[in-house]
């Protein structure tokens, strides 16, 4: 059965090839090269399907532990649970790379299947696009790191999960981040399809692929944001140091194709309303794919030191010829169709949504260059001085706290502006309710006692954003509300179907809101090292924590110490703690299961630092994480945000919400209800 594997991924290469070959043949062919295309868009449909089944084949061969598969004896163990064996397919480097040429696969056939009948002419070069990419990760399975690789020695059990990999968000978070990964080369095939058909937005047909490239964008930013979020909460509840994010390598080559790929979302509004930033907006989107093979390229070569990197593998330089390639190529398409993209319009006021969008653009693509800079620094010092300089977390957040700011201001400046310019009677109705709001929010909370100047300012800036957010509704609701007699609920809900994208935008913004709440929280944690004995107590913040017992344990994979602790609160018995040590056998590596207390307002974050078996003493390192819940929670709205934007809704709305108040289309309505109806209008507009 395993031998089937490696047939299937052979004639999965070769299709690939055949369609990449027949489709540039097609293409070049013009008009009488049609029947090639539908060859090669054949080929690409049976190399996502012969892919498929080699997947499935992995999943079934780790699902009964044959451990005749080198993967499948790597990375399982008879004795580990079902989820964990499946989600080991990516546990490692070959069946990573497998995920992420099947995930390629689909992506390929679900374009491939919505535009087939819709006549679009940059189908076959986007298609051909990402048939090149996956040859490039089928060439890798084949003769780099085949993944139905067979033992000649067959062991009674295999080696098991990496210990750290044994969580539900771990086994979730990877194919989550590969999703946004791979997502990224279909925006990537769409651009370099207008530009090597010449179907630009100027073009009578070129303007759907900024249209398309919108959606499938947003659609792997939705998957990197979630996997993103995903990767903290695992940091947070499995590492045991009491944070979510520590700035190492690969979490930071998850964040910047995320940085660019919402640069991009934003400029790309710009280019459907008003026509400018038509090479940025190539150039971020090809900027954004290259960071996602480098994030595949730093996690997978082992040039960089972290907790979720592969061991050093010859894949690495195969990589950054890829990466090198695939960027002059990129390049080289831009450069010949420059004269084509030069924007027809210009800015005409600083004091605009356009000005407040590139603006935007120019922050997160300076947070993007800090923290690629500070990411590869440790290897330009290490091939220039022969010593490696580690760049830590003190840079990272010196340089990008202020980043950070003048992004949470634009969030809550930009969407009161107007399109092409503002007036000055504009900007005092529009920023008069939000910035009183404001005021009144800071100057509470310095009487509150808070006086950690970052942590101030993001509060009151998130209070800004919220204001200009529900504003936003308010006036929204308020004018459909006149123009069509409808009540508070179902105007705000016809008003969100009528403008999805804006609306959804609203509700993303509110989420960054709440992180940026949660991640403020930090400047008030508190970190307490305490010895106890059992029956013995120590405090922590407005927490009272007693030592009751511990209790030890084996079983066949691994050896572990829990120790019982009471929480007691302001003299109130709260919960029953377990924070615990575990010894994985087979690994010989130790972990630490965190014991959390999660409340609105703090966590109570409690780890087992060790046990003195003599003294009969435990030692806990504690925490209290102030507003922490509210970095999950923003993490969430931003994802109902997301599918709300995505959401086919508009469609079906749309005869409802455009339904007039009466049911005589030619009776005239009276002067005040036109009155208000175009105000309602103007106001939908902008």
């Amino acid at each position: 059965m395993p031998e089937l594997g490696n047939w299937l991924l052979w004639l999965s290469g070769l299709t690939t090839a055949y369609s990449l070959f027949i489709l540039i043949a097609g293409i070049r062919r013009g008009r009488d090269g049609a029947a090639l295309i539908a060859s090669g868009h054949n080929a690409a449909l049976a190399s996502g399907a012969l892919l498929t089944l080699a997947a499935g084949l992995l999943f079934y061969n780790l699902a009964i532990s044959n451990f005749r598969v080198e993967y499948v004896a790597s990375y399982t163990s008879r004795e580990l649970p079902l989820f964990y064996k499946l989600s080991a397919f990516w546990g490692g480097q070959q069946g990573s790379l497998l995920l992420w040429a099947w995930l390629l696969a689909l992506f390929t056939m679900a374009v491939l299947l919505i535009y087939r009948r819709k006549n679009l002419p940059t189908l076959p070069y986007v298609i051909a696009i990402l048939m090149a990419i996956l040859l490039f990760f089928d060439a890798l399975l084949l003769f780099v790191t085949p993944p139905f690789e067979l033992l000649h020695r067959v062991p009674v059990n295999g080696n098991g999960l990496n210990p750290l990999l044994q969580h539900p968000a771990m086994a979730i978070h990877p194919p989550l981040l590969y999703l946004g990964y791979v997502g990224m080369a279909v925006p990537l095939a769409f651009a370099l399809g207008a530009l090597l058909s010449g179907h630009l937005d100027d073009s009578p047909t070129g303007v759907a692929w900024v249209k398309n490239v919108r959606r499938w964008t947003l659609i792997p930013w939705f998957f990197l944001t979630m996997g993103i979020m995903l990767g903290a909460r695992w940091a947070y509840v499995e590492l045991g140091w009491g944070g979510y994010w520590a700035w190492d390598p690969v979490e930071n080559a998850s964040l910047m194709p995320w940085l660019t790929a919402t640069a991009f979302l934003h400029s790309i509004m710009i280019q459907e309303k008003k026509g400018m930033l038509k090479i940025w907006n190539m150039v971020l989107i090809i900027v954004t794919f290259e960071l996602c093979i480098f994030g595949t390229f730093i996690t997978r070569s082992g040039i960089v030191s972290s907790v979720h990197a592969f061991a050093q593998t010859g894949i690495g330089p195969m990589f950054g010829l890829f990466l090198a390639t695939s960027a002059a190529f990129c390049v080289w398409a831009l450069l010949r169709r420059i004269p084509d993209l030069r924007a027809k319009n210009r800015l005409e006021s600083m004091v605009s949504r356009e000005s407040t969008f590139l603006m935007n653009n120019l922050v997160l693509l300076g947070a993007t260059f800090a923290v690629f800079w500070g990411t590869i620094f440790p290897l330009i010092s290490e091939a220039v001085r022969g010593v490696k300089i580690t760049v830590g977390a003190p840079f990272f957040n010196q340089v990008n706290l202020p980043i950070a700011m003048a992004l949470l201001a634009l969030t809550g400046i930009g969407p009161v502006l107007a399109w092409r310019r503002s007036s000055p009677e504009n900007l005092r109705k529009q920023f008069f309710g939000p910035l009183t709001a404001t005021l009144a929010g800071t100057i509470l909370l310095w009487m509150l006692g808070i006086r950690h100047l970052y942590a101030l300012v993001t509060f009151a800036l998130s209070i800004l954003v919220t204001a200009t957010i529900v504003q936003e509704f308010y006036r929204g609701a308020r004018a459909r509300r006149q123009s069509h007699a409808e009540n508070w609920v179902m105007a705000l809900w016809r008003l969100v179907a009528r403008n999805q994208r804006r609306y959804g935008g609203y509700v993303v913004h509110f989420g960054i809101v709440l992180i940026f709440v949660g991640i403020a929280g930090t400047a008030f944690t508190s970190h307490l090292e305490a010895t106890a004995r059992a029956g013995e107590a120590f405090s922590i913040s407005h927490y009272q924590v007693k030592f009751d017992r511990i209790v030890f344990g084996h079983d066949a994979a691994k050896q572990w110490m829990t120790t019982d602790v009471s929480v007691v609160r302001e003299g109130k018995f709260i919960k029953k703690l377990q924070p615990e040590k575990r010894l994985y056998v087979t690994h010989e590596q130790p972990t630490t299961e965190v014991a959390l207390l999660s409340t609105w307002r703090d966590d109570l974050y409690l780890v087992l630092a060790g046990y003195d078996e003599e003294k009969q003493e435990a030692t806990f390192s504690a925490y209290v994480n102030p507003l922490v819940i509210w970095l999950w929670i923003g993490g969430w709205v931003m994802a109902i945000g997301t599918l709300l934007a995505l959401a086919p809704l508009s469609r079906e709305m749309k005869t409802m919400t455009n339904k007039p108040l009466t049911s005589a289309p030619a009776k005239r309505l009276p002067k005040k209800l036109r009155k208000a109806q175009h105000r309602s209008e103007m106001v939908l507009r902008d």
